[in-house]
């Protein structure tokens, strides 16, 4: 009699384990908005419990213990979730989950077409980009003009053709600055005759971004772009007004002040750059002869742009 109910008393033991080994979890995985299931969505409870979610959505966790365990859902572009359930569970299965997209804007991609229709492949030389960051950590050292920016690309020299007017030559790939070309925003500066810097010129407060193609460009943009080309992409007005005021003064006593203001309302926008420089006469040596002559200069470039569509721009 005793061996009978040590018998039952055993399988009732091993019926018991059985039914704990055989809890699961099935979740359902869903698109918050659509309500469409995420194929390939993961389900990760530890090491050795996990599952990927089916054509349907549908993921199921296997052989968990008895107890509190955490979950944790992801899938791609989605916000992670994390949920604690009390094993056996005891709610509605399958568990739906509703995942949310990421909410983080993306940098802003700027796409520039050259004037023939080429594949990158068959494009011989590439475009390097300067940022509007650097462009503004630029700004704050030295709010003239943008050689320093450019000072720092390799392959470019900026060698300086007047201290006292602060000229300096755009060089590209060792050849001459005549045969580099400026632009600004697709066309050249001064008649395509303008191969450097003053410090009079470009300042990079309006400036979005700076676009520099190193090589013979010369068929595409003339004989000026022989060593290569600067293009000056400028910043375009966008639904809040943009404002940027910056004072520059020197030990060697010149001062400099530049605005810009961008505003957009409706099919019209505009533009306005303003910049004044005053450079008084500086003798470094007290020789009695200035190594900066006196100058003055005033500088305005308003611009309007007009929408007649959303594709289209004057």
């Amino acid at each position: 009699m005793n061996t009978i109910k040590l018998f039952i008393a055993t399988c009732m033991l091993l019926i018991g384990s059985t039914v704990q080994a055989q809890n699961s979890l099935t979740f359902k995985i869903l698109d918050g908005e659509t309500e469409e299931p995420l194929i390939g969505a993961s389900v990760y409870a530890s090491s050795s419990l996990g599952a990927i979610a089916d054509e349907n959505g549908v993921a199921t966790l296997n052989n968990i213990s008895a107890g509190s365990l955490t979950v944790r859902i992801s899938f791609i572009g989605y916000e992670t979730q994390r949920n604690t359930y009390n094993i056996p569970f005891e709610g509605t299965s399958p568990i739906e989950i509703l995942m949310h997209q990421h909410e983080e804007e993306m940098e802003e991609m700027v796409v520039t077409a050259t004037r023939t229709s080429r594949s990158i492949e068959d494009i011989p030389t590439r475009i390097e980009f300067l940022g509007a960051e650097e462009l503004q950590e630029k700004a704050v050292m030295r709010s003239a003009n943008i050689a320093m920016l450019l000072r720092e690309s390799t392959g470019i020299q900026m060698q300086v053709t007047s201290p006292s007017s602060a000229n300096q030559s755009i060089r590209i790939q060792g050849l001459d600055g005549r045969y580099t070309q400026l632009m600004k925003d697709g066309f050249p500066l001064y008649g395509g005759f303008s191969g450097g810097l003053s410090i009079m010129q470009i300042p990079p407060l309006d400036l979005r971004q700076v676009e520099v193609i190193k090589g013979s460009n010369s068929t595409l943009y003339g004989g000026g772009a022989i060593a290569g080309l600067v293009n000056l992409v400028s910043i375009r007005p966008e639904e809040e007004a943009l404002t940027k005021v910056m004072l520059d003064q020197t030990s060697a006593a010149a001062t400099t002040l530049n605005s810009f203001h961008a505003s957009a309302k409706d099919r019209w926008s505009y533009t306005l750059f303003g910049s004044a420089h005053r450079q008084t006469a500086y003798d470094a040596n007290d020789d009695n002869f200035s190594d900066l002559p006196e100058t003055r200069s005033l500088t305005l470039n308003p611009t309007i742009f007009f929408n007649p569509s959303e594709t289209d721009e004057f």
